[in-house]
């Protein structure tokens, strides 16, 4: 038969004691007996080591001036080296070697197999003696085992065991015998398989292995068998995790139903249901997400910036000024998803540090490297790179504009050096099927002349797709650019600065006052300008929209 000894929380104290009823004990005045062994050395050479006593009972014989409770050295029969043993001496009944003592709980009992093995903790407090030293003494005559125990009520109570012995670490330090017991209620051999006697309280169970306050309990203060320490319920049974429906190897752990698991690279998913354990190896982080623990809870979480469950992430911004309404104050590439974009999300270029920060940049023109005289597909989706010149996309520019009301801004340097600027309360592109055309633009004001004074409910028009309102000619053709034309392609930039435009013949004074998308350093007509006769070939252009 097997039995475990586990700590109870109800029990305030708790000793168990070793004595020996027919052992060879050694005699403290040298003389001899039936049960007396002792090396003939020891009466020839007063000053010699004697033997060391085996157990509590032979220490006090050998010594019986100081026969009072105390630490004694002792060394059972085929034991290597002597140890120190609490020794229990009841005046007037017998002398006990303590093997184990709990009081206040100053001494964690929650150990592994060296701890148990070896022995832990202060002979003066809370410890346990070792098994090693515990199969040693109980195998060298016959012991009688005791325990003592205090509830949290104050009451006490012991039991004992006229034949206790215990096995070696080879068999695991198995209860080999117990003998019989004083006591009806014998809290060892009453309780079935993996329980101990204790206070009736709510026990983890296999559904619910972490709480212990979700039961209805109506036994309050009742002693009876409640799982031990690492066991579980399961029915009318306490088993150990690993019989549990939904006990996980890898964590040597049970999740609660309802609950999941994921495993420390993130690449499966456990799951309890019904006290049944389903894994999904397909589960994977996102290319937005990272494997971390949050909260004690390991899972596929998304990015700042990024919203979801970790396994499908998309951006938590709909432009650069909800980037910078979470914090991010430095200009540089973020990722948006604007409301109703029926695509993934994108990169944007955001302008956070100046002019109030959050402006989402949907041109800008630095060197003339990038070629702006590009046909409808290429205006649609976009061209460049954000680290130089680039169009962000007409779609794109679309769906940002009519998720919010947006002010446009619109700076650039002249071929003097001058910055300057234009701002526009409001500004709304339409969609594809409306040519991108401005639905709206609002009041100007700012450093340079409107340059957008004619753009109004003007389409989008390309070389390859004439969008303009004059029959006659292909403005964006004409401009070498792309842009909301008016009227005609000729430009009051013919005059002063940009002497020798060729004239159509039928210039009026609504033709187009801007073409930022013109040749960078181009001939006259064909170059970059806002409006007419100052700002003709400018060494830098931006335009960004920021919510009104």
């Amino acid at each position: 038969m097997g039995a475990t000894f586990q700590s109870i929380q109800q029990i305030t104290a708790l000793v168990v004691f070793l004595i020996c009823i027919d052992c060879v004990v050694t005699q403290s005045n040298g003389g001899s007996s039936e049960k007396f062994a002792a090396s003939e050395s020891y009466f020839n050479f007063f000053y010699q080591q004697p033997d060391f006593p085996k157990d509590c009972k032979d220490a006090l014989n050998q010594c019986a001036e100081s026969n009072s409770s105390g630490v004694h050295l002792i060394k059972p029969v085929g034991c290597k080296d002597a140890f120190e043993a609490y020794c229990k001496n009841e005046e007037g009944l017998d002398v006990w070697t303590v093997i184990q003592r709990r009081l206040e709980g100053s001494i964690s009992f929650n150990r592994n197999w060296a701890d148990f093995k070896n022995g832990f903790g202060f002979l003066s407090g809370e410890f346990w003696i070792g098994n090693d030293k515990l199969s040693y003494l109980t195998n060298q005559g016959l012991y009688e085992l005791r325990v003592d125990m205090e509830l949290s009520n104050g009451s006490s109570f012991y039991v004992s065991y006229n034949s206790f012995r215990i096995s070696d670490e080879w068999s695991q330090y198995a209860i080999v015998s117990l003998g019989s017991n004083d006591h009806a209620d014998d809290p060892v051999t009453y309780c079935p398989l993996n329980m101990i006697y204790g206070m009736c309280t709510c026990q983890p169970s296999c559904s619910n292995p972490n709480d212990t306050n979700s039961c209805i309990s109506s036994c309050e203060e009742t002693e009876i068998c409640i799982c031990a320490e690492g066991f579980l319920q399961k029915g009318g049974e306490c088993v150990p995790p690993n019989e549990c429906g939904c006990y996980v190897a890898e964590i040597n752990q049970v999740i609660p139903n309802g609950e999941s698991y994921v495993n420390n690279d993130c690449t499966v998913n456990y799951t309890c249901h019904n006290d049944r354990l389903n894994s999904d190896s397909s589960y994977t982080c996102n290319r937005n997400a990272q494997c971390i623990v949050k909260e004690g809870v390991r899972q596929c979480y998304c990015n700042e910036g990024y919203k979801g469950d970790g396994e499908t992430c998309s951006p938590s911004y709909t432009d650069c000024y909800d980037a910078y309404q979470a914090g991010h104050t430095e200009d540089g590439v973020y990722t948006i998803l604007p409301s109703g974009w029926p695509g993934s999300p994108f990169n944007v270029s955001c302008v956070m540090s100046t002019n109030g920060g959050g402006w989402t940049v949907f041109q800008r023109r630095t060197d003339g490297v990038t070629d702006f005289y590009r046909n409808w597909a290429s205006y649609r989706y976009g061209f460049g790179s954000f680290d130089g010149d680039f169009w962000l996309g007409n779609e794109q520019l679309h769906y940002l504009t009519i998720q919010k009301n947006y002010k446009l801004r619109v700076e650039f340097v002249t071929s003097g050096g001058t910055p300057k600027y234009a701002s526009y309360e409001s500004f709304r592109v339409s969609s594809n099927d409306n040519k991108y055309r401005v639905d709206h633009i609002g009041s100007y004001s700012g450093t340079a002349v409107n340059g957008m004074l004619a753009t109004s409910g003007r389409a989008f028009s390309t070389y390859d797709q004439d969008n303009d309102e004059c029959g006659n000619h292909n403005c964006a053709q004409g401009h070498r650019g792309a842009w909301w034309y008016a009227n005609d392609w000729c430009s009051h930039c013919k005059r002063s600065n940009c002497d020798n435009f060729r004239d159509s013949g039928s210039c009026s004074g609504e033709c187009t006052y801007s073409n930022l998308n013109g040749d960078y350093n181009g001939g006259n007509g064909e170059v970059m300008f806002w409006d007419d006769e100052y700002y003709c070939s400018p060494t830098f252009t931006e335009m960004k929209i920021r919510p009104s």
